[in-house]
């Protein structure tokens, strides 16, 4: 099983964060007859949110990586509701080359925030989470 363990000496604080890329999926790609090669990626910071039903990036990331939604999704935040937004087919690549190869991500404002990605329970259903506080640790399996 796919795993990584990420220590941060401040977890309680920042919370359960990890540095990803997101990238056109394969699957995308191949919709549209478009080459896997020369593929752009974004790096970005993501949240491992249990909260989040599903996993969100930021707006201007599907900008920055050409691609164009593949749906639309009301979503409710803690501020509004039915607020109308983009969904992408991506792939998300965590450490040591764990990724999840294709995933409708929505795109919503993360204004504030020292995150670009909430990692939502949509992906958090195919894995194991564990967050070992005391250690400042959280490790996550596929």
């Amino acid at each position: 099983m796919p795993s990584f363990i990420q220590r941060i000496s401040n977890l309680q604080q920042v919370g359960p964060v990890v540095d990803l890329l997101i990238t056109p999926s394969i699957v995308y790609l191949q919709a549209l007859g478009l080459p896997s090669t020369n593929v752009k990626a974004v790096k970005v910071l993501g949240l491992i949110d249990t909260g989040a039903s599903e996993t969100v990036i930021s707006e201007g990331i599907a900008e920055k990586l050409g691609i164009k939604p593949v749906s639309t999704t009301n979503i409710n935040t803690p501020s509004s509701t039915n607020v109308l937004c983009c969904q992408y087919d991506v792939q998300l690549i965590f450490q040591k080359n764990v990724n999840v190869a294709s995933i409708v991500v929505t795109e919503a404002p993360l204004k504030g925030q020292h995150i670009q990605c909430l990692i939502g329970r949509d992906i958090l259903a195919h894995s194991v989470l564990i967050y070992t506080g005391y250690d400042n640790s959280f490790t996550l399996s596929f």
